[in-house]
């Protein structure tokens, strides 16, 4: 499944700014697997005093920014899982500021939450090898919107770069 097969009706137009950010001849799998590596090598090579730098009080820290990429792949991909399952069920949308203090994302090293991101990854990839085209193409809904299965895939490693670029502008 490439991401050229991807059609905009399939997603709220909100979700563009993530899915765009991948190569417009990936598929699914390769933006899944490469985007683990890369995310892997990324956080580990950021210097320890960055990891709780906020560039303004309210911003969240760098260790909290993983957080937020594993918590929203865990409901990006609940949503895929659902969608791919033909569920019509109208899917709640998140505050995903509410997430980050009871995540303990400081009490935990960097070490931690890269093994938790790996993990979690790894159960994605699974899933998403193990079901077909077709249910990928299935559209339910999620946050009030049209939202196929795929899209809800394509988000995540869109979004973990969109995350990457932000502390590079931002926090190194």
């Amino acid at each position: 499944m490439l991401i050229t097969e991807l059609q905009p009706t399939e997603f709220d137009v909100y979700y563009k700014r993530y899915i765009d950010k991948l190569p417009s001849n990936t598929s699914l799998l390769k933006s899944f697997s490469e985007g683990k590596e890369n995310t892997i090598n990324f956080f580990s090579n950021i210097k320890k005093e960055k990891l709780e730098y906020r560039y303004q009080p309210e911003k969240w820290s760098v260790k909290e920014i993983l957080q937020h990429q594993i918590d929203t792949e865990r409901i990006f991909m609940n949503r895929c899982f659902r969608i791919a399952r033909r569920d019509t069920t109208a899917l709640s949308g998140f505050d995903q500021n509410i997430y980050i203090e009871p995540s303990g994302a400081h009490q935990k090293s960097i070490e931690n939450l890269i093994i938790e991101f790996s993990i979690n990854r790894e159960h994605s990839i699974n899933f998403l090898s193990s079901i077909s085209n077709e249910d990928l193409c299935f559209i339910g809904n999620a946050n009030g919107n049209a939202m196929s299965a795929r899209a809800a895939a394509f988000v995540i490693p869109g979004h973990d770069i969109w995350h990457q670029e932000i502390i590079k502008e931002r926090y190194l």
